[in-house]
């Protein structure tokens, strides 16, 4: 798909009812609802031993023991939220069991006050999920079980549509006016090409469809009413202006209450794409970073997140099933012989010890845990 077909696009989602359904949070409405929020902190959370969201929450192998233990070691740290993926086929295999474990989940969150994002959609890694028995890890490569939600099959199929809306709007509904639900992250990096694994696999016109999809998806979640905010955080590409972005982004930027965005760059990138957003006029919210063989590191990002005041949420928190503690270039050459000399995600090894002492040290000393 071309630019110009993309503009096209985005100018005609724009022109549609559904689009100006979609009204988002004024500046002073976002910062109001920031202000009565701590200095956010956490990660992206998934248990030691679920490869992927579908594993995570299906009722045969949803563990609330091994999450209560894993959040234990957050609060720990002083860490008071986390970024949580949902899915929608665990919801169409049965919405009311699945309303019941987000719950039991909340509640084992609260005792360790921490407020949770939920993750809706997400454009990243298997292209094909399926409900049931979750495949085992490849050996030696990085999230090699993750799944999209909406899968391809749904995305290039109008008629699943109904469904998709009966999803966000289900969940929304069942907690947008939760308070210990933090805020709804609608579609997590949605023109993900996946180039690098599964991108022979993705539909050549993945983006457009997406694009079409992401306005509906928060329009859907707005007609629940949450108290909540509702964002979709930009990951690639200009952002020195709205001008300068591409379509998705900006897309994206236009739809959300708070402004979130992924930087797993040096701190010097990752101040600069701090000061270029805080141009907007809202609350900022960094949803992923932290990518020790890339530079980006809790030394040298967190530091610089609490002095903007940003929200910030590393990826990767106990070592486990997804290995993602394992480089993304483990797809061309995995590591089955031998664990990186540096750790690329993750804070804690699976039993809890810490991977490096000094980093969990430095969080508990900005987030004040230490205290």
């Amino acid at each position: 798909m071309t630019r110009r077909s993309l503009l096209l696009t985005l100018a005609l989602l724009g022109a549609c009812p559904l689009f100006a359904q979609n009204t988002t949070w004024t500046a002073a409405q976002a910062q109001d609802w920031y202000g009565k929020q701590p200095w956010l902190v956490g990660s992206n959370y998934m248990p030691a031993n679920a490869i992927n969201q579908l594993e995570m929450w299906q009722a045969e192998t949803f563990d609330p023991r091994r999450i209560d233990l894993e959040l234990g070691w957050a609060e720990s740290l002083g860490m008071n939220t986390m970024r949580v993926f949902l899915h929608d086929l665990v919801w169409q295999e049965g919405s009311e069991g699945f309303r019941q474990r987000i719950d039991t989940f909340l509640g084992i969150a609260a005792k360790h006050h921490i407020k949770p994002m939920f993750v809706l959609f997400d454009s990243c890694w298997d292209p094909a999920p399926a409900q049931g028995k979750q495949r085992e890890p490849v050996p030696g490569v990085h999230n090699s079980g993750w799944v999209q939600g909406p899968g391809m099959a749904a995305l290039q199929d109008p008629a699943q549509e109904v469904r998709l809306h009966a999803y966000v709007k289900g969940v929304v509904a069942a907690f947008g006016q939760d308070p210990r639900v933090l805020a709804w992250d609608v579609w997590n990096e949605p023109d993900n090409d996946n180039h690098s694994s599964y991108g022979t696999r993705e539909p050549k016109n993945k983006t457009e469809l997406v694009l079409a999809l992401l306005p509906k998806a928060f329009a859907w979640a707005r007609e629940a009413k949450p108290s909540q905010p509702l964002t979709s955080g930009i990951w690639k590409g200009d952002w020195t202006s709205l001008d300068a972005m591409g379509p998705m982004g900006k897309l994206q930027i236009q739809l959300s209450d708070v402004i979130s965005f992924h930087s797993y760059e040096k701190p010097e990138a990752f101040e600069k794409r701090i000061t270029d957003l805080e141009k907007l006029g809202k609350p900022l919210l960094c949803t992923e970073y932290m990518a020790r063989g890339n530079g980006s590191t809790f030394e040298g990002s967190l530091p610089i997140a609490k002095k903007h005041h940003v929200a910030a949420m590393n990826w990767g928190f106990v070592a486990g099933k997804t290995q993602t503690f394992l480089p993304w270039d483990s797809w061309q050459k995995p590591y089955t012989d031998r664990e990186p000399a540096v750790w690329f995600h993750e804070v804690f090894r699976t039993d809890g010890a810490p991977y490096d002492p000094k980093e969990v040290a430095l969080i508990r000393e900005l987030t004040g845990a230490t205290k």
